[in-house]
């Protein structure tokens, strides 16, 4: 083939060819919380997300290590690559903690008032795509203004379609467990997804769990045994749906980590307010009620805190590590207690409790050895020839 040589005069410079896909995801390793460094959900959960972490619709925390600022960038357009970059992380950790106590109220505040709408009578269905329609006209200013390109371009359209479906599904059976069980031992019980994620990493990512992992993940179901009870006069079936939320959270999760650092943490939100617009929007006509502009005003409010309490996530991951704001995410139990006794007259008995702590140390130890885990990648990567 001739060779094409450039006129003397054009004012145009050559076009560098694009990084190359794999030499990117030889970067990324085990991600978000979400969670959502964080991914960021990523229910979770992005600036939206830092580049380092990415939660997404929802409370649990996972961990995540993508390396994003490890991705070659073209040095032909610095200003594209800059726009491309997410924010400097800043290492504050009590704003961090400050910011992640606040989202867990506006989270607590989103289930309390879902809980009181399916008292209402209005279905679950209708309840989560008011929710997430309120989830994208939150998010057409980024779709429609961001710059940098298209927000909605990715390298892993599939992965985004899952990924979204998931947190569709973790959406749904949250809120129908809600509308059967008291909001303690609902939101108790879904903190059981980073025992989910640990054995979805095995599965969808080929990660090798350890010992203490495993046993910890052991440990984290029987508490959820305690809180669920089944066998006793004390269980209810619906207690499977809080378990089933969790299970699509953290496949979400597992997701966000095959994508964190291909890419950007606002293209992955806009493709979960679209995906789970696009899906309740199908469903919707199969169970519709008109409701009444007082359920209106309060599933706008639902979709308003659970929008703001993921945002202030994504804020506090640029203040400070996973590790050090894992612990506080389950305040969020606090709130979600306080609530149910205020606004349904609900007091956690002494098993909810006591599963529910023992679920926290078990999600806890598993935050602690991924944090460990994270060091030990990061000390490799500096070790490598080239590095």
């Amino acid at each position: 083939m001739a060779a094409i040589t450039q006129c003397p005069r054009s004012r145009h410079k050559p076009v560098a060819p694009p990084p190359r896909a794999d030499a990117a995801a030889a970067h990324i390793g085990f991600p978000v919380s979400a969670l959502v460094g964080k991914a960021r959900v990523a229910f979770g959960p992005a600036s939206f997300w830092p580049r380092d972490s990415e939660p997404d619709l929802s409370p649990p925390p996972a961990p995540v290590t993508a390396f994003a600022d490890q991705i070659p960038v073209n040095p032909e357009r610095p200003r594209r690559a800059a726009a491309l970059r997410a924010p400097q992380r800043t290492d504050r950790p009590f704003r961090g903690i400050a910011l992640v106590v606040a989202s867990t109220v506006f989270l607590a505040c989103s289930d309390a008032l879902a809980k009181y709408l399916t008292r209402t009578g209005l279905p679950v269905v209708e309840i989560a795509w008011i929710r997430f329609f309120v989830f994208v006209l939150i998010m057409m200013p980024a779709m429609m203004m961001r710059r940098g390109g298209n927000v909605l371009a990715t390298r892993r359209p599939v992965i985004q379609v899952l990924r979204g479906v998931g947190l569709v599904g973790s959406s749904l059976f949250f809120i129908w467990g809600l509308s059967y069980l008291p909001i303690a031992e609902a939101s108790a019980t879904a903190f059981i997804a980073p025992m989910f994620v640990t054995c979805l990493s095995i599965v969808m990512l080929a990660e090798k769990v350890g010992v203490r992992r495993w046993i910890a993940t052991f440990v984290g179901l029987i508490g959820v045994l305690i809180v669920v009870r089944p066998g006793t006069a004390a269980f209810h079936p619906a207690a499977v749906f809080p378990i089933v939320s969790a299970l699509g959270w953290a496949f979400a999760l597992v997701l966000t980590r095959q994508i964190a650092g291909v890419d950007r943490p606002v293209t992955t939100m806009a493709w979960s307010a679209i995906v789970g617009f696009v899906v309740l929007s199908l469903l919707a006509p199969f169970f519709w009620v008109t409701p009444s502009w007082q359920q209106v005003a309060i599933a706008v409010l639902i979709g308003i805190a659970a929008t703001l309490g993921h945002w202030i996530v994504v804020l506090a991951y640029r203040h400070a590590d996973a590790s050090v704001l894992a612990p506080f995410t389950y305040s969020q139990l606090v709130w979600v207690s306080v609530l149910g006794v205020i606004m349904f007259a609900e007091i956690p008995d002494r098993w909810t409790v006591l599963g529910a702590s023992i679920i926290i140390c078990s999600g806890l130890y598993i935050a602690h050895r991924e944090r460990i885990r994270k060091a030990q990648m990061r000390d490799t990567l500096e070790r490598a020839p080239g590095a």
